[in-house]
């Protein structure tokens, strides 16, 4: 636009100017190889930073794994602790009709003592049988609890890998240094490395 002789650019002509200038810089570090190692580190980056929120993702749900099973173990624990309870309350019922049966002169008293000891006997057995099951399986609530944790702190160190390769990719960028690139690459393959390892359940 034109006034008096004088150009005077406006807001839009100021904006191709700037795009026009940028496009010719960036295509001359192109052709310098300095656009294709600029390209490179940005696909890198987005690629990273997709592997590492699946990875967060994944430590996130073992975590809350672990969380559920010691749960599970709690209240196997707690199931497992009132069996017993009423076991040793039978074992007294128990002890009781023993001595009530030594003690009776009455053979029919006696019988009628041995019958109702034999019934807290077997009502034991079938007690103490429920209460061990409750027992085993808190138990292997507990030991998958365990793995799961396991588990997530692979995914953790994965993660943090991966986000430590993304800094350096953007270090990279800035001070244009190839052995930060290397470094980049390096802690990369070690996240994804550590993140194998988690998706083997080692």
């Amino acid at each position: 636009m034109s006034s008096g002789g004088f150009h005077v650019h406006g807001p839009h002509d100021h904006a191709v100017e700037h795009a026009t200038h940028g496009h010719d810089a960036a295509h001359h570090g192109a052709e310098h190889g300095g656009g294709s190692s600029t390209n490179k580190i940005a696909m890198f980056t987005a690629i990273v930073a997709t592997v590492g929120a699946i990875f967060a993702y994944m430590g996130g749900a073992t975590q809350a794994n672990a969380g559920l099973m010691k749960n599970d173990a709690a209240i196997k624990k707690t199931e497992a602790s009132n069996q017993w309870n009423y076991f040793q309350s039978k074992s007294t019922k128990q002890s009781l009709a023993e001595l009530a049966r030594d003690l009776t002169p009455a053979e029919t008293e006696k019988a009628k003592y041995q019958a109702k000891i034999d019934r807290y006997e077997k009502e034991k057995n079938e007690i103490k049988t429920v209460a061990e099951k409750l027992e085993a399986d808190a138990h292997a609530f507990d030991q998958q609890s365990e793995a799961q944790m396991h588990q997530h702190h692979r995914w953790a160190q994965a993660t943090t890998a991966l986000q430590v390769a993304i800094a350096l990719a953007a270090i990279a960028l800035l001070t244009k240094k190839k052995w930060l690139e290397y470094g980049m690459y390096g802690v990369a393959a070690l996240g994804l490395g550590v993140g194998a390892l988690a998706f083997l359940h080692i």
